[in-house]
């Protein structure tokens, strides 16, 4: 997949972001078949194969030291699931020793820990900051010292036309309190996210609207597709 350059040394590459030697990514939602499941909703378990695959895609074609989770890797909020814990599991395993790896929480990881202690080399944080970069997921505003904020949480996906039809995973690029603001889509590709053209904004980053954000649509490759308030109605 073609990347694009959002920021100065940041850059697209498929749901995640490279800057430098580090790769950011966020809302990998494992185990969100399992929950599905539950609910009556039967759907193929393919979902950590495919995370798996594209994020070892990723590393074999970039050069990258350091990992950054940025949020929500598991999807049950008060419990790990068997499928949680073994998804999650095989995700450090492929990484640990290899790479850096940075776990920012997230609003679904209020379990993650019991994971993450078996693996002493991870970091756990509510926030992490690299250069001029504070990434945090984004379900909540944290005193940051960083001039460039990276969050998660909302999911962003834009549809074209008056009622809501197909939609999109992107990253949006705006401002918050005169920061530059990235927000990261959903690595998942079965939580297709948030109509940023039609529906209401979960991260109080976002309170103050998207008009003036500017989108990228990640397909077969990245896509400028101007501001939010240019969409077609």
């Amino acid at each position: 997949m073609i990347g694009m350059q959002i920021h100065k040394d940041i850059e697209i590459v498929d749901l995640a972001l490279k800057y430098k030697g580090t790769l950011i990514l966020g809302d990998l939602q494992l185990g969100y078949e399992d929950y599905l499941n539950k609910k009556g909703v039967m759907v193929p378990r393919f979902q950590t194969e495919d995370v798996l695959g594209r994020i070892r895609h990723i590393l074999e074609n970039n050069k990258i030291k350091r990992i950054v989770f940025n949020g929500d890797i598991k999807h049950h909020f008060g419990i790990i699931s068997p499928q949680e814990w073994d998804a999650v599991t095989r995700l450090f395993e492929d990484l640990v020793g290899k790479y850096e790896v940075i776990v920012v929480k997230g609003n679904h990881d209020v379990m993650i820990g019991p994971i993450v202690k078996r693996f002493e080399k991870i970091k756990l944080a509510n926030f992490f900051e690299l250069d001029d970069l504070f990434i945090v997921h984004g379900d909540k505003i944290l005193p940051n010292t960083g001039k460039i904020i990276i969050i998660g949480h909302e999911h962003p996906a834009v549809s074209f036309g008056e009622k809501p039809g197909e939609k999109y995973k992107c990253f949006l690029k705006g401002t918050w309190e005169k920061h530059p603001l990235i927000v990261m889509p959903s690595f998942n590709m079965l939580t297709v996210g948030s109509d940023i053209h039609h529906g209401k904004f979960l991260s109080p980053y976002l309170k103050k609207g998207l008009k003036n954000f500017e989108i990228y649509v990640v397909e077969d490759k990245t896509y400028y597709f101007g501001k939010v308030k240019d969409l077609p109605d």
